[in-house]
C-alpha cells in the first residue's frame, strides 16, 4: 500500500465525518464551517494521490480503480447532504449520481474483461468543477450566489459531456462481452 493508494483510502475515511458535519448542527454555524474543511481537506488528497502518484510512478491498479470510487463517495455524499438541506435540486443530484452509476457499470464490465480504464481529461475536470461546486454550496456566502450558480450549472454540463466521452472512449467495453 503505498503514500497515493492510503491517501485515497484516507478520503474515503473521512466521508462519514464530513457526512456528521454537514448534517449534524450541534455546534451551529461552525457545523458547516467544519464540514467544508474537511470536504476541502479530502478534496485535496484526490489532487496529491494522483500527483504523487504519476511523479513517483506509483499508479497502481488499485488507485485507478479506488480513486475515481472515493471521489464519488465525497462527491455524492455531499450532493445527498446538500439536498437534505435544502441548498441543491434533487433532479441535479439525479443527473450527477446516474452519471456515477453508469460509469461505475462500465467499470466492472470492463474489469470482468481484465481492463482497468482510469478517468479521462473530461472526468477529471468534472470533478474538480463538482467539488468547487460542494465547497460553494456547504459555505452558504450570499455574496457568491452568482459564482455558485455558474458552479452548478459548469458542473451539470461537465457531468454529461464526460458521460458522453466515456462512453464514446469506451464502447468497445460493451462489445467485448460474452
Amino acid at each position: 500500500m503505498n503514500l497515493p493508494n492510503k491517501l485515497t483510502v484516507l478520503r474515503v475515511c473521512m466521508v462519514p465525518v464530513f457526512v456528521v458535519f454537514m448534517l449534524w448542527n450541534g455546534f451551529g454555524t461552525a457545523s458547516k464551517y467544519v464540514a467544508a474543511a474537511i470536504f476541502i481537506l479530502a478534496s485535496m488528497t484526490d489532487w496529491l494521490d494522483g500527483y504523487l502518484a504519476r511523479k513517483n510512478n506509483l499508479v497502481t491498479d488499485f488507485g485507478k480503480f479506488m480513486d475515481p470510487i472515493a471521489d464519488k463517495l465525497l462527491v455524492c455524499s455531499a450532493l445527498i447532504c446538500l439536498v437534505e438541506k435544502g441548498a441543491l435540486a434533487a433532479w441535479i443530484v439525479i443527473i450527477i449520481i446516474g452519471r456515477e452509476f453508469i460509469i461505475s457499470g462500465f467499470r466492472l464490465i470492463a474489469a470482468e474483461n481484465g481492463r482497468v480504464i482510469a478517468a479521462g481529461i473530461w472526468g477529471k475536470a468534472k470533478t474538480v468543477v463538482q467539488m468547487i461546486m460542494c465547497i460553494l454550496l456547504i459555505m452558504d456566502v450570499s455574496a457568491l450566489s452568482v459564482v455558485t450558480t455558474i458552479a452548478i450549472y459548469a458542473a451539470l454540463i461537465l457531468t454529461i459531456i464526460s458521460l458522453v466521452d466515456y462512453i464514446v472512449h469506451n464502447l468497445d467495453v460493451l462489445s467485448d462481452q460474452k
